[in-house]
Formats: C-alpha cells, structure tokens, sequence
C-alpha cells in the first residue's frame, strides 16, 4: 500500500478492496461498498478477523457502515463516522434501514421488551448511540429493538454545547484500550465521543486528532482555555480551564481530572515523553 494511504482508513486487502482506489492499491478485485447498520448496542472492531484480535474502537448502535466482504463470523468494513477499518462481528450489522432520529444523552440507558421498568432489559445503551423512533408510549420512545426512557435522549440534531461538561460526566470511566463507550474509553475514544455528542466531526486516534482538528496553538506561550487539545506522542486530553487537565490514561485507568503541569511532568518522565501539539476547535 502506498505510503500516503493510511491503512487504518483505507478499506483494501490483498484480496478485496473498495472500487474507488483502483489505480491506488493492488488487490484481486475491487468492489463497491454495501451500506449496513449496526444494530448491536455496541461491537468491536478488530484489526483482525478473529475475537482475540487487538480492539482499535468501537462501533455503537446505528453508526453506518459500507461493507466490503464477510466471512467465518466477521465482516470487512469502514465505519462512515470516522473513516475507520476493520472487522466488525458479522451478527452486529443489519440493513442501511433508514436513518436515526435520536441519540442517547444519557451515559448509559436500557432497551426494555416494554414500556415498563420492571421488565428485564434487553440491552444496555452507552451514550451516543443512535436510535430510529417510531413511537410513544408514556415515558418511553418505542424503536424496532425495544423502548427507551425518553428523557435519556434527544433527537439527532441536538447537540452538546459545552464538549468539555461531556467529558466531566465521563469522569472515572474505566480506561480501555480502544474503548469508546461509557464502559470503557481510551483517550482519544473520549476526546471523540464528547465532540460527537457537540455534532464536531472528530477523527479516531490521536495522531489523526493532533492533524486534522481546529487549528494548531504555539507550544511556547499559548494561553490555553476551555476547550482546547493538548497531544503528546499517542496521548490527547482535553483542557477544562487554563491550568486543569481531563483525560483517559493508563496511569489513573480511568477518565480522570488533574493540573496541567503535574500530568505534564509524569508523562514526559514515564511515558509519552513531551507535548507535542496544542489545538483549538
């Protein structure tokens, strides 16, 4: 694959890539996407096909997809929210269907067989997840896979307007590799789940994030504010105020909240060495 081709975008295999990067790649053949759904409250997308393959992200309910070829279990896809490909379980997906009409706001949620809390829960729902409506009853929103409490969403064009009071819901989280639920996210996984729920378009990884987000901030003397991105070499957090930090870490094992100046000190001692970028959506 050419080296101006990111792998971790760019839906192509040696057997199988998608139509629209012939002459880019070399592959048997080459295919056009089929839109798909995922109708799981969440899957995993592995860099692999097999269920002990490292996990990159996560897809949650509604995100759609366009996938390229499946088999023994897994399909080959591209996540539309973000470009992402990978492998996601196969029974995760279903048809295109028509679009979501709302997104869960609430950190986590549950799918009731009823409109009635006392009911065992078909599933959990992790905040983000998208929802096609068809109906009410009472305090519940009916979709084709259950009822959901009604105040625990908002129709899909509603949005966040502080990013930053996102992630301070998401504090102690547990950190997780990949993660980008309210199970467990990672650092750019929460970076990427607070500005979605904000309607910004976000890319997965920090490298990407560090690239492609606002615009960048002098490393010497930038006066930071709410708001603002802070990178290191595979680390982003997000600035609260001018001297206070949140971030998905491995030190805490969870989305934590600490000063600037110490998270600075030890991940430049321990581990990701210094910033590397600051930005400003």
């Amino acid at each position: 694959m050419p080296e101006t081709l990111d792998p971790r975008l760019t839906p192509a295999r040696a057997d199988i890539a998608a139509l629209h990067l012939r002459g880019q790649v070399t592959a048997e053949r080459f295919v056009a996407g089929t839109p798909r759904r995922v109708i799981a409250p969440a899957a995993p997308l592995r860099r692999a096909p097999a269920p002990d393959a490292g996990l990159d992200t996560e897809a949650l309910l509604g995100d759609a997809v366009e996938l390229y070829a499946a088999a023994d279990g897994f399909a080959f896809v591209q996540l539309a929210r973000d470009g992402y490909v990978g492998y996601l379980p196969a029974d995760s997906l279903g048809p295109a269907g028509p679009e979501p009409t709302h997104r869960v706001t609430a950190l986590r949620t549950f799918l009731y067989p009823e409109p009635d809390l006392k009911r065992p829960i078909r599933a959990h729902l992790s905040l983000g997840a998208r929802l096609v409506v068809t109906g009410e009853a009472g305090a519940y929103l009916e979709t084709p896979g259950g009822y959901v409490f009604a105040r625990h969403c908002a129709p899909v064009g509603e949005r966040a307007s502080d990013y930053a009071a996102t992630a301070l819901r998401l504090v102690g989280i547990p950190y997780l590799w990949g993660g980008r639920t309210t199970l467990g996210l990672d650092c750019s996984g929460l970076v990427q789940l607070c500005l979605d729920a904000a309607g910004l378009a976000c890319p997965r990884d920090a490298d990407l994030q560090a690239r492609d987000l606002g615009q960048a901030l002098p490393l010497d003397g930038a006066a930071l504010r709410r708001g603002d991105l802070v990178f290191w070499r595979g680390h982003v957090g997000l600035m609260l105020d001018p001297e206070t930090l949140i971030h998905a870490n491995g030190h805490h094992m969870a989305v934590a909240v600490e000063p600037l100046a110490e998270a600075v000190a030890r991940i430049q001692a321990h581990s990701f060495g210094p910033v590397t970028g600051l930005r400003r959506l």
